[in-house]
């Protein structure tokens, strides 16, 4: 029995940065699938303690709230940065990469054309930051932060490939993101996982085909 159970929608969402992170690093685990059916009936929701998902187990450990639960794994696989310098940047941008997706989500939600076309605007102004903390680490040849990979690393790479779909050509203003989403996604345990029909198939919001 896998250590690990993700209780989530059918959908990439929140969790699948979780899932390109426990791919790459070797790391098997349980999906307990939630319909949206299941979900109105109630009493998951109830049972869980904000009343959202995802939740997940690792072992007789129950988390909620998916960057808690990225900080959990990063510092239980070494993916938080060498020290506490490196860990208060990658801190500090898996926040940044928070209010993308809360962006990003409002975005989708909504639906409202005029909104799209906002957001498709200043879209560029919000990956800038990532751009430029590229810039500042090694030329940008490396990682997010520092010379290993970290779970805002994983949390990055999905919300770049989310928005390679949403809006094409988003990054072209951007080629160090552009290179980086090209060699993360190169690394072959995340190659393997990108190209599994589990993750293709998944949509990246509820029941859209995005």
């Amino acid at each position: 029995m896998p250590p690990y159970t993700i209780v989530y929608f059918p959908t990439r969402g929140r969790c699948e940065a979780l899932r390109m992170l426990l791919a790459d690093q070797d790391q098997s685990w349980k999906e307990e699938v939630v319909t949206k059916e299941s979900w109105l009936q109630g009493p998951l929701k109830a049972s869980c303690l904000y009343g959202q998902l995802p939740k997940f187990q690792d072992g007789d450990l129950t988390l909620y709230q998916s960057n808690a639960i990225l900080r959990h794994l990063g510092r239980s696989f070494g993916l938080y940065g060498t020290d506490e310098r490196e860990a208060a940047l990658v801190d500090m941008v898996n926040d940044g990469l928070e209010d993308l997706r809360r962006r990003c989500g409002h975005l989708i939600h909504h639906k409202r054309e005029e909104d799209k076309a906002q957001y498709v605007r200043e879209l560029p102004a919000h990956l800038k930051p990532f751009e430029t903390l590229l810039s500042q680490n090694q030329g940008g040849q490396a990682f997010i932060v520092g010379d290993q990979i970290s779970f805002a690393d994983y949390n990055l790479l999905d919300l770049l490939l989310n928005h390679q779909v949403l809006v094409p050509g988003c990054l072209d203003p951007f080629p160090l993101l552009s290179a980086y989403v090209a060699r993360l996604s190169a690394r072959p345990k995340l190659k393997a996982f990108l190209a599994s029909p589990e993750h293709v198939n998944r949509p990246i919001f509820g029941s859209r085909k995005i």
